[in-house]
């Protein structure tokens, strides 16, 4: 037996097959574009995605006859985007991104309203799902009269691998359409944005079959009787693929945006510190995180602008962690979640002088970006979440200073997962199983090996202290001026 997790990122897909004991067999990546027609905002067509995943699948088959024993597929998606189906199950419009900023005031206008935060458990940020669908009413009335049903990214890739329509809980929890304590749709929170349920995807758990492939699909794929799992939110699969469902479990993500989440075993909302507070992809769990918006696209930012690769960038400054520079950099290029669920705010750099170098610049982002994922940090321990030590993921972690620096500014130790596949792609392949298989998340969704520990510099602890309260005064300084 065999079974594929399939990552839908934001800039690509990535496919994952491995066998029945859950060890890699195989990978391939299909990659995409992202449009931004106007500033703030950002969208993509699902018929790329489609596309990218007929590509990676054939890839697959042509380079690893194992495909043909395919017996599960578990989806993990980008969060929050909006896909709007007719009621022929067509798209009506291009995907409205997680990170696009235009339904603001939406936003803002559902979060206050009654019972929002109490029953979703979270701030309605201009990100998420529901505030969208509102700015489409307001500014596109002859599409949301069209709409028939809304989906998130992954559901969409399981109503093309089914036929039906079906979400996990953890990536409707990110809706503001989701009753989170209770899991289920809440009539209140629909009504209050003018949904209804009818419009709603089927809810599964994510460890749970949500259907069969269609039988043309198993048909031109060569396979027969593939369970699809109701899959995940991308950070709910990167969970289910480092193990981390208990308390005390988490990790810190630098991919695009910057990722801190720690598995919790009961439901602790906390909506005013920011933090997210959703379902895990397995049954009776829950997770919390704190997110910033810009983590490696800062660096990918300050690649763009010198002409050189963010590798060239963190290489120049070696191994050995200096103390904080001279030049601060806010990493608020795209506005920010946690702490601040400010859409409008926007990066600076402060303390330029005649002397500044790249290296200084270069720095001055990757300690902004640690400084960020401490506001998350602070955040989540104030909900009483505990975080003696977190595993490192994602493609900043291919720098040894940055990791040091992070670990630092934390003050805890980072982990490093040993050499194969983990996160969010080997996540989704362990859902996967478990709907095929039926055996228990707990069973299957195991750590990882550790191959190195990245401990806190000890000596310069209290500097990184006092540069981060120097970081965080300045937020309200910058707000001001803005």
């Amino acid at each position: 037996m065999t079974f594929l997790g399939i990552d839908l990122g934001t800039s690509g897909l990535r496919a994952l097959l491995v066998d029945a004991h859950g060890r890699p067999i195989g990978a391939t990546e299909r990659h995409y574009d992202v449009s931004h027609p106007h500033s703030g905002w950002s969208e993509q067509d699902p018929a790329d995605w489609v596309a990218a995943l007929d590509g990676a699948v054939a890839d697959m088959r042509a380079a690893h006859p194992e495909f043909a024993e395919l017996r599960g597929i578990g989806v993990a998606g980008h969060m929050h985007g909006a896909i709007l189906l007719d009621d022929t199950g067509q798209v009506l419009r291009p995907c409205i991104l997680w990170n696009d900023t235009r339904s603001a005031a939406e936003a803002a206008h559902l979060d206050a309203a009654d019972k929002v935060r109490s029953l979703s458990g979270n701030i309605v940020f201009p990100g998420f799902t529901a505030p969208k669908l509102e700015w489409v009413r307001t500014h596109e009335p002859e599409i949301f009269a069209k709409t028939a049903r809304v989906l998130l990214p992954a559901a969409y890739l399981n109503y093309v691998l089914t036929g039906d329509y079906a979400a996990d809980m953890s990536d409707s929890a990110g809706t503001s359409w989701l009753d989170v304590g209770q899991r289920d749709w809440s009539e209140h929170l629909l009504k209050v944005s003018h949904m209804r349920r009818d419009q709603m995807p089927r809810l599964v758990e994510g460890s749970d079959a949500a259907g069969m492939l269609r039988d043309d699909l198993a048909t031109k794929w060569g396979v027969s009787d593939v369970t699809v799992a109701g899959g995940a939110g991308d950070n709910a699969a990167a969970a289910c693929g480092i193990g981390a469902l208990d308390e005390g479990q988490g990790f810190v993500s630098l991919g695009t945006s910057g990722v801190l989440l720690s598995a919790r075993d009961g439901y602790k909302p906390a909506p005013e510190t920011a933090v997210h507070t959703f379902c895990h992809a397995v049954p009776g769990r829950w997770y919390q995180m704190g997110v910033m918006l810009s983590a490696t696209d800062s660096l990918n930012w300050l690649s763009r602008i010198t002409g050189a690769s963010p590798a060239e960038l963190t290489a120049n400054l070696g191994e050995t962690l200096l103390p904080p520079g001279r030049v601060r950099f806010l990493p608020y290029l795209s506005g920010e979640r946690t702490p601040h669920n400010d859409a409008s705010i926007r990066g600076s750099f402060s303390g330029l002088a005649a002397e500044t170098t790249r290296d200084d610049m270069t720095r001055a982002v990757l300690e902004g970006v640690a400084f960020g994922l401490r506001d998350s940090f602070e955040a989540l321990r104030a909900t009483g979440a505990k975080m003696e030590r977190l595993i490192a993921i994602g493609g900043g972690t291919g720098s040894r200073y940055w990791l040091r620096l992070i670990a630092t500014v934390l003050g805890i130790p980072l982990d490093l997962p040993g050499d194969g596949e983990f996160g969010a792609a080997l996540g989704a392949a362990r859902l996967g199983m478990a709907a095929a298989t039926g055996a228990s998340p707990e069973q299957i969704m195991t750590p990882p090996d550790i191959r190195e520990t990245i401990e806190p510099d000890s000596a310069l602890i209290t500097k990184y202290d006092d540069a981060y309260a120097a970081f965080r005064a300045a937020y309200p300084v910058l707000k001001q001026v803005q």
